[in-house]
C-alpha cells in the first residue's frame, strides 16, 4: 500500500507558495499527496503536478459540490447539467496534474438537509451523474472514489454499505467508494468488519482520528483497520486526512475549535509511523 498525504491541513487551493511542504513530506517516507481541487483551472494544476512530480511524489485529488446549483441530485434540469459540468471539470484538473484517482464527497452539497433520507429518484439521479462522471473519467485512466460522509454533514451518502451499493448501481470498473476511518467511526456499527463485507468496492482509504487529529493519537482501531484492509486484499493509497486551525475558514467548516496537535509536523511524522506501526502489526 502507498502512504499519502492530504494537504488539506494546510489549505484548500495549493499554490506555490505551499511548495515547501512537498520536501519535508517526502523526506518523512510518503509517496504522494492529496491534492483539493476546490478552484482553479487545469492549467494551474498541470503546473502544479509538474513540481510535484519533481519532489518525487505522486498525486491524488478531492474535489466536492460547491452548492445547490451544481448539484446532482437536483430536481432541477438545470442544476443537474451544471453538476455534470463541475465533475468534469473535477476530473479534467485531476488529469492535468497527472493524478489517476479523483475522491470526495462529489454527491450533495456540504451542510444541506432535506430533514429526511435521500429519495429513489434522488439516488437515481446521483448514480446516473456519476455513471457519466465515471464514462467521462476513463478517457484519461481516472478512477473516482465517492466518499460517504457522517449524518452531520450530509443525507444523502452515509454508510459504507450505503455507498457500495451506489457502486454497483453505477457499474463502472473506475468507479467506487472512499473508505474514511473518520466517518466510518461515526456511522458504522462495525467499523472494521464493514470493511471486509464492502471490500471490492472500496478504491481509495483515508486515515483520519476521531478528533481529526494526528493518526495514532485517538480511539480509530488503526492497526484492525490496516489488518482488515490487507486481508480484503486492498492495495492501494492509505492517506492521511487532518485538520486544524491554520485556515480559519477551513477550520469553520470542519469544525476545529480548539488544537488537536501540537503543530503540524506532529501530523506529518507521527501519523506515517502509526501506519507502519500498524501495517507491521
Amino acid at each position: 500500500m502507498k502512504i499519502g498525504f492530504n494537504l488539506l491541513l494546510w489549505t484548500g487551493h495549493v499554490t506555490d507558495a505551499h511548495a515547501h511542504l512537498l520536501a519535508p513530506i517526502k523526506a518523512a517516507g510518503y509517496d504522494g499527496v492529496e491534492i483539493p481541487v476546490f478552484g482553479g483551472d487545469p492549467a494551474h494544476y498541470a503546473a502544479l503536478g509538474r513540481r510535484i512530480a519533481d519532489e518525487g511524489l505522486a498525486v491524488t485529488t478531492v474535489g466536492l459540490i460547491p452548492d445547490l446549483g451544481c448539484s446532482p441530485i437536483s430536481a432541477d434540469a438545470a442544476a443537474r447539467s451544471a453538476g455534470i459540468d463541475h465533475l468534469r471539470w473535477l476530473v479534467d484538473c485531476t488529469a492535468a496534474l497527472g493524478s489517476g484517482l479523483l475522491c470526495g464527497p462529489f454527491h450533495q452539497p456540504l451542510g444541506v438537509f432535506t430533514g429526511a433520507g435521500p429519495t429513489d429518484a434522488e439516488l437515481a439521479r446521483l448514480a446516473e451523474a456519476h455513471r457519466a462522471m465515471a464514462d467521462y473519467a476513463a478517457g484519461p485512466g481516472v478512477t473516482l472514489a465517492v466518499e460517504p460522509l457522517n449524518r452531520f454533514e450530509c443525507y444523502v451518502l452515509n454508510t459504507a454499505e450505503a455507498a457500495a451499493a451506489l457502486v454497483a448501481e453505477v457499474g463502472r470498473p473506475n468507479y467506487g467508494y472512499l473508505y474514511d476511518t473518520f466517518h466510518a467511526n461515526i456511522e458504522e456499527k462495525d467499523p472494521v468488519g464493514v470493511i471486509a463485507r464492502t471490500a471490492p468496492a472500496i478504491a481509495h482509504v483515508h486515515i483520519s482520528e476521531n478528533d481529526r487529529g494526528t493518526p495514532g493519537s485517538g480511539n480509530i482501531p488503526l492497526a484492525e483497520t490496516l489488518a482488515a484492509l490487507k486481508a480484503a486484499g486492498y492495495d492501494r493509497w492509505l492517506t492521511i486526512e487532518a485538520f486544524g486551525q491554520a485556515l480559519p475558514d477551513l477550520a469553520a467548516a470542519t469544525r476545529v475549535w480548539r488544537r488537536f496537535f501540537a503543530d503540524e509536523n506532529e501530523v506529518v511524522q507521527g501519523g506515517i509511523k502509526a501506519i507502519r506501526a500498524g501495517l507491521a502489526a
